[in-house]
């Protein structure tokens, strides 16, 4: 018997195999490069678009030629901010997409000009945009301001331009009186009569009271009405008051066409010299812009204003959905792994969670509007509610939207905390048992806070995903504009029955459903970078504690 020659630990492999697996390294190297790439260049993308949104652009005003019939509508100048160059449809010369504003005097912001017919642009200097509550940006040469004494300041007045920054800045803050009033106090009473007038209608429907003891209880309630009615008169005297303050004085300008309009000045929001900023100029005004943006609620069909009420929906319900979806996920998952008997049933429970996480959003979405709104809301509502004149809890809300996108989110929380389970080292559970632990002792204080890091990525995949999902929330609660939050500082404070705005959803209506699609188009951009700023702030937050409970139970296990 022969002996076959011993293999060197450190022989080469044949020059085939060392070809395959380095074309094997090359090709996977490409792939994530090319993924790396993609990903780079859309959140590149996403990044320059809505940054420029809030980032003032110099305002050109433009003469045609007198050959041309000028812009559309025979207008000889006009003024704007050129938006894109692009070839015409026809191939022949180029074409500017130009934002005019003035949507109430031209019927669009937007218009595009033939390049050819543009005989000259200069920038001049007294030109002023201005944001205002309706209509858009407005952008025009001053002429006077109006008083409500009667007094007319110029715009040849050194006073001028300082008088119209006093102005406006009191419209604003009697702006966030009149919001105040309205949506805090008046809404206050408007919820305190609407409690009155449910208390009423359940002794209506008390069939064990006498006609004499309902009237006498009723008084009580209807005094209440009566004392709520006569503030809401005195609040509503108040908010009529500050409205007419705010259409006293005006500001008459002129457009670059030839047209003399007046505004109220307290429909005026902000307003800048475009073609006087310097570069820090530019930067404030810019940061004053996005600031309004995060904190105003939509105008406009949703294309001017901000998106407070979107980030705080968004926030809120990721929130929700993660504190219900947390203690479920991990529970099922303890029970699985730990506790239940290995076999066919459990098997097919794993398999089940499996494909459940492959199932369409919009399947959950319609299984959260049967089962939720309908069928559990629409029990609450006719157990607990039966005085109300419509649904409460039998219609769509944020509470029952956390719960269909927790019932979402579900299987990656079990798959990824029974993957963590498992991890933890079998000598360590074998440890807590010889040391007289119970099983359930070994689970809770051995086993789960060692496996607190894995169970932790589970949930931020899960608020990944549920934070940008739309399609369910369509279904179960999720609206276009809310009027109110669903947490205010009207009692109860918190109103889980609220429909809701959601960064997600505004991103679809700017995109498809709105009325003007070229103001659209910039806001889409915008709200898209916050919601994927919104998203990785959450993560972060989240890895960040992952990271310390993992640093933490590591040490501790030796």
């Amino acid at each position: 018997m022969t002996d076959e020659p011993a293999t060197s630990p450190n022989a080469k492999p044949p020059a085939r195999t060392r070809a395959i697996g380095e074309g094997r390294v090359w090709l996977c190297g490409l792939g994530l490069a090319l993924g790396i790439t993609m990903i780079v260049f859309l959140l590149g993308l996403i990044l320059v678009k809505g940054v420029a949104v809030f980032w003032p652009k110099p305002v050109s005003l433009i003469t045609f030629t007198a050959e041309s019939a000028g812009a559309p509508g025979g207008i000889p100048k006009i003024a704007g901010e050129i938006v894109k160059k692009q070839p015409r449809a026809d191939g022949n010369g180029l074409e500017w997409q130009f934002f005019t504003g003035n949507k109430d005097a031209y019927g669009s912001s937007f218009r595009f000009l033939n390049a050819d017919t543009v005989a000259s642009s200069e920038f001049p200097k007294n030109l002023i945009v201005a944001e205002r509550m309706a209509y858009g940006n407005s952008i025009f040469l001053p002429i006077e301001i109006k008083r409500a004494d009667g007094s007319v300041i110029p715009v040849s007045s050194p006073d001028f331009e300082n008088e119209l920054k006093s102005l406006v800045r009191e419209a604003s803050d009697r702006r966030k009186r009149i919001f105040k009033l309205e949506k805090r106090e008046i809404g206050g009473i408007n919820a305190a009569i609407e409690r009155n007038r449910r208390s009423i209608r359940k002794l209506d429907l008390n069939e064990n009271l006498s006609d004499s003891e309902r009237t006498e209880r009723q008084k009580k309630y209807y005094t209440n009405i009566a004392d709520l009615e006569n503030e809401y008169q005195s609040l509503a005297e108040q908010s009529r008051t500050l409205r007419d303050k705010q259409a006293a004085d005006s500001l008459v300008y002129e457009l670059v066409s030839g047209q003399t309009r007046t505004n109220a000045i307290g429909d005026l929001v902000g307003f800048y010299y475009p073609n006087r900023l310097n570069f820090f100029g530019r930067l404030g005004v810019a940061a004053e812009h996005f600031w309004t943006f995060l904190s105003d609620t939509p105008r406009e069909a949703n294309t001017e204003g901000g998106i407070f009420p979107a980030i705080f929906g968004t926030f809120v319900m990721t929130l929700i959905m993660s504190v219900i979806v947390a203690p479920f996920g991990v529970i099922a998952a303890i029970y699985l792994r730990e506790y239940a008997r290995q076999g066919l049933l459990v098997r097919s429970v794993r398999i089940s969670v499996n494909n459940l996480a492959g199932v369409p959003s919009i399947v959950f979405g319609v299984f959260g509007l049967g089962f939720f709104v309908y069928f559990v809301g629409g029990t609450i509502d006719s157990v607990f509610f039966q005085a109300n004149e419509g649904p409460t809890y039998g219609t769509g809300g944020i509470f029952w939207a956390s719960l269909t996108l927790a019932l979402m989110t579900l299987p990656v929380v079990i798959v990824a905390t029974e993957e963590a389970l498992a991890a933890v080292p079998r000598g360590i559970r074998e440890a807590a048992l010889a040391c007289g632990a119970s099983k359930w002792q070994m689970t809770q204080r051995v086993v789960l806070p060692s496996a607190t890091p894995g169970v932790l990525t589970g949930v931020i995949l899960a608020m990944a995903r549920g934070a940008g999902e739309v399609a369910p929330l369509m279904l179960v609660g999720v609206v276009k504009l809310a009027d109110s939050l669903p947490l205010d500082s009207i009692a109860p404070y918190i109103h889980p029955e609220r429909k809701f705005m959601h960064l997600g959803f505004h991103i679809y209506d700017l995109g498809f459903q709105s009325p003007d699609s070229e103001a659209a188009k910039p806001m889409v951009f915008a709200t898209t970078l916050l919601l994927i700023v919104l998203v990785v702030v959450m993560n972060l937050a989240a890895i960040q504690l992952r990271n310390h409970l993992k640093k933490k139970y590591t040490v501790g296990t030796f």
